[in-house]
């Protein structure tokens, strides 16, 4: 795909980057080769090929899930203003 002046022009003005009329055709040159890659990847077969999240078979380690702090909910709550049903309660900002 090949790209003009005014599509280069209409594209930086939506990245909102500056393109000196110098640059114009070497950044024409630059995207058409990107948009040439994407069509090219775009032709790959990928029909029974599973995604990925990442490009690496790898599993993340987890560490175990066990209690590691006391419960001191209601320590907290005895100090507080206003609470109710183990929540705390503010005033209303939002009408």
């Amino acid at each position: 795909m090949s790209l003009g002046k005014t599509e280069v022009e209409y594209i930086s003005r939506l990245a909102a980057i500056a393109v000196q009329d110098g640059e114009v055709d070497e950044v024409a040159a630059k995207l058409s080769n990107i948009l040439d890659l994407f069509a090219q990847m775009e032709a790959a077969d990928t029909q029974g090929v599973e995604p990925m999240a990442h490009p690496l078979d790898q599993v993340q380690r987890l560490r175990r899930d066990v209690i590691s702090e006391t419960d001191q909910h209601e320590k907290l709550q005895s100090v507080a203003p206003a609470t109710s049903e183990g929540l705390y309660l503010v005033p209303q900002v939002i009408e």
